[in-house]
């Protein structure tokens, strides 16, 4: 199957944000669905993230984290910060659209390609948006199409026959799936294959 990462990471930040303005009169103060951060701290943990991807794509780093930490401003409103979501997605679609084949960079759960980082980003989107919609008691849920490609490249050991988002909020530990426990450690696999 063959999958437009970049235009991957950009769909999940549009539902992501959608989803989010949607909370964003709402407290967040409040804890994130099963996180210790509260829903502000954890959109900021999503731009971070997802900008940092880029960064460990751009850099080809080998070893080790990058040194550039990209933040969502504490003082701005919610409705800014998703702007700045937006924005970090397209800072790693494009760093994905430039990588070519043989790109290749280091990252703790296994050194990974452009699109393994295009994955990771869209983990971050749609997983945290999740959390946080929880937590502010929105009703939402990651959308399919997006959550196949990212279980398949990220999560080879996943159960099949579930439905795709399911499937990815069990393979991070935020839900159970019939005949399977939710689980209580995990990690995705970046390695390229």
């Amino acid at each position: 199957m063959n999958v437009s990462w970049p235009g991957l990471v950009t769909e999940a930040a549009g539902a992501s944000t959608k989803i989010l303005d949607e909370g964003a009169g709402r407290d967040w103060s409040h804890r994130a669905s099963g996180l210790d951060w509260t829903c502000r701290d954890t959109l900021d943990h999503v731009a971070l993230g997802v900008v940092g991807y880029a960064g460990l794509l751009i850099a080809r780093s080998s070893d080790r984290y990058i040194t550039l930490f990209a933040s969502l401003d504490p003082q701005a409103a919610i409705r800014e910060c998703l702007e700045g979501v937006e924005i970090a997605a397209a800072i790693l679609a494009s760093a994905v659209r430039d990588a070519d084949d043989q790109t290749r960079a280091w990252h703790p759960w296994g050194h990974s390609d452009g699109p393994g980082f295009a994955a990771m980003g869209v983990v971050e989107l749609l997983v945290h948006t999740s959390d946080i919609a929880r937590g502010l008691g929105l009703d939402w849920r990651p959308p399919e199409h997006l959550c196949a490609p990212v279980v398949r490249r990220l999560f080879p050991e996943a159960p099949s026959g579930h439905d795709p988002a399911d499937t990815l909020l069990w393979c991070t530990g935020r839900a159970t799936l019939p005949g399977h426990d939710r689980r209580s450690g995990w990690q995705w696999d970046g390695t390229v294959r």
